[in-house]
């Protein structure tokens, strides 16, 4: 799984509310729907999406359906991140140490 399709998942506004509830802790797809702008299918296909990118994961009891975010899940998406957070820290290095130092009597 690559952190691409974890990015695609998480780049719809629903499945990234219905992720950011399971933040809170597991919970069935009945509970995700309540309160959400689509209907109860909906959430189902969009948990689907989810489980398929590796940021979900499904527990059976009986015939319910319980999804908890699966924090295994999201360690290739961080270390993506991270990099580009390197990338980053490291180019506003070299572009303070490439600055010349201010002349501190205030001669040019």
């Amino acid at each position: 799984m690559t952190y691409d399709t974890k990015l695609s998942a998480l780049a719809d506004p629903t499945r990234r509310r219905i992720f950011e509830r399971l933040r809170e802790g597991q919970r069935s797809a009945g509970e995700l729907a309540w309160g959400m702008p689509v209907s109860r299918p909906a959430v189902s296909q969009h948990l689907r999406v989810l489980l398929d990118a590796g940021l979900v994961s499904r527990r059976r009891e009986g015939t319910r359906r319980f999804y908890e975010m699966d924090r295994e899940g999201l360690t290739e998406l961080r270390s993506y991140v991270d990099s580009l957070w390197e990338d980053v820290l490291s180019a506003f290095k070299r572009s303070l140490e490439s600055e010349e130092p201010a002349d501190k009597g205030g001669n040019r």
